[in-house]
């Protein structure tokens, strides 16, 4: 790999891929039907696969795909078949967390190359390079590591190091819960957390069982499991000299709206790094105000400096918070005539001041002054879900450029 540090993005579904590649990443990481952590996360079949692997190479951007559930016998059927046709596909790379089906991979497959999951909880040296000597070739660092014990395994090892930058933070070591089968049956380890850790709990005295009481003196309960987000963009520059090979943002399960807005803002911080470094402190208000206009909890550093304390949960809600809506997305554009079709995705209506958020070109403001249905007949309002509408653009605007509304 290049001396860059590579950014790695979720994909959810094809949609997903496409607007994580053409937002800024360098590769994206997606699961297939079977055999990853994400049950519920959309997946790819292996001809969505295929199309979406064809996209990316397109462009020379890499697929990773997981294959990271720690897997009971009847799971380890078809696997080896299932790698096969990956390595048809001709993937960049598998992501395991269990020893066996990591044996099972190089035995079939013996040059795909296979990095191991964060669900191995890496946190050390001598695991780095065991895996390393076994023929992995890049580690995901368990989110359970400091600046300091990054730096020490970059020291002390060769092999790629991935860590995870930004997303949602799982309460349990590693991700590695058994909450979610204990509560509910679903197993958090082979794909199918319920995240129980977001829920709202009380507490219960033995000797009283059916009067329940708030861990504080709060009207909605509270949230003893459920933390904050992680946010590194404010350390990036500590980050990427540590030399760590790869960035990796959390999130196959959340919109494209996500996907895009936190792609585009380490993007422009990563090429800030290389390009323009004195600009760094000056664009990270910048940044940040764009990553809280996307779905998120409250921000953290998790582990990155000291372990996590009272300060890195949230009590009080399991909800997400935003200060933009997403409200559809540019088909295309007519530079002769200054119109664009777009996509609806959200209460889009005539009067309403939105924003452009583009892959490249600057964002910009304006209101939408007219809009056109597919008869070209003049609407004031689009009220059906993805409606295809006209309207005429203040500024230029590129295929895939998001309209978003600020929430007043």
């Amino acid at each position: 790999m290049n001396n860059k540090v590579e950014l790695l993005a979720p994909a959810g579904n094809l949609e997903k891929l496409k607007f994580a590649i053409i937002y800024g990443a360098d590769a994206v990481y997606l699961g297939g039907k079977r055999f990853g952590l994400r049950t519920y996360g959309g997946n790819f079949s292996l001809k969505e696969m295929e199309e979406g692997i064809l996209f990316a190479h397109s462009r020379k951007k890499k697929v990773y795909v997981t294959v990271n559930i720690f897997a009971h016998n009847k799971d380890l059927e078809g696997l080896a078949d299932y790698v096969l046709k990956l390595e048809a596909l001709k993937v960049d790379g598998i992501l395991v967390s269990d020893l066996g089906i990591f044996s099972i991979v190089k035995t079939t497959a013996p040059g795909l190359p296979v990095h191991i999951s964060t669900q191995a909880n890496t946190t050390n040296w001598a695991s780095v390079n065991a895996w390393e000597k076994m023929g992995a070739e890049r580690i995901v660092l368990a989110r359970e590591l400091s600046l300091q014990e990054i730096q020490k395994i970059r020291c002390k090892s060769s092999a790629e190091l991935e860590m995870f930058v930004h997303g949602a933070m799982c309460i349990s070591y590693s991700g590695r819960c058994v909450m979610s089968n204990y509560m509910t049956g679903r197993d958090s380890n082979r794909g199918e957390c319920a995240q129980a850790c977001r829920w709202k709990y009380s507490i219960v005295e033995e000797k009283r069982p059916d009067e329940y009481y708030p861990i504080e003196e709060d009207s909605h309960g509270t949230y003893i499991f459920n933390s904050k987000d992680l946010c590194l963009l404010p350390y990036i520059s500590d980050i990427i000299k540590s030399g760590v090979n790869s960035l990796k943002i959390e999130g196959r399960m959340k919109s494209i709206y996500y996907v895009a807005g936190v792609v585009k803002v380490y993007r422009e911080a990563i090429d800030t790094f290389y390009n323009k470094p004195h600009k760094l402190s000056e664009l990270q208000s910048k940044w940040r105000e764009s990553l809280e206009k996307i779905s998120h909890r409250q921000y953290t550093a998790g582990f990155f400096f000291h372990n996590p304390t009272a300060e890195d949960h949230v009590y009080n809600t399991s909800a997400y918070t935003q200060t933009a809506d997403f409200v559809g997305i540019v088909l295309d554009y007519n530079e002769k005539t200054g119109y664009a079709i777009v996509e609806q995705r959200n209460n889009m209506k005539q009067g309403q001041r939105i924003e452009l958020f583009q892959p490249n070109l600057p964002s910009y403001y304006q209101t939408i002054d007219q809009m056109f249905n597919d008869e070209d007949n003049k609407i004031a309002v689009a009220p059906h879900p993805q409606q295809h509408v006209k309207m005429k653009m203040a500024h230029p605007v590129e295929k895939y450029a998001i309209l978003r509304r600020d929430i007043v």
